[in-house]
């Protein structure tokens, strides 16, 4: 549709007890839906929150050192942005 924003998206799979560092810039406007799975975040200050699928996150200032898939299955999130330009 013309004049419509078009967005990007980029999936991230974890498998069971993954975990993968937390770049501010990396995830800088994005939506995060978890699609399968749990994700726990792990702040610099030593806090932890797990969210499951259908959860809906931003993780952008929430001083997040890593993203950690504490679950038995993988875990699916992924993030969407407008695409710029």
């Amino acid at each position: 549709m013309p004049g419509s924003p078009s967005f990007r998206t980029r999936t991230v799979t974890l498998p069971p007890g993954g975990s993968r560092p937390h770049h501010e810039d990396e995830w800088r406007g994005a939506l995060i839906v978890v699609d399968a799975g749990v994700i726990e975040l792990r702040c610099t200050a030593g806090g932890r929150r797990r969210f499951g699928a259908g959860s809906v996150l931003w993780f952008t200032g929430l001083d997040l050192v890593l993203v950690h898939n504490p679950g038995e299955r993988d875990a699916v999130f992924r993030g969407i942005t407008r695409r710029t330009g």
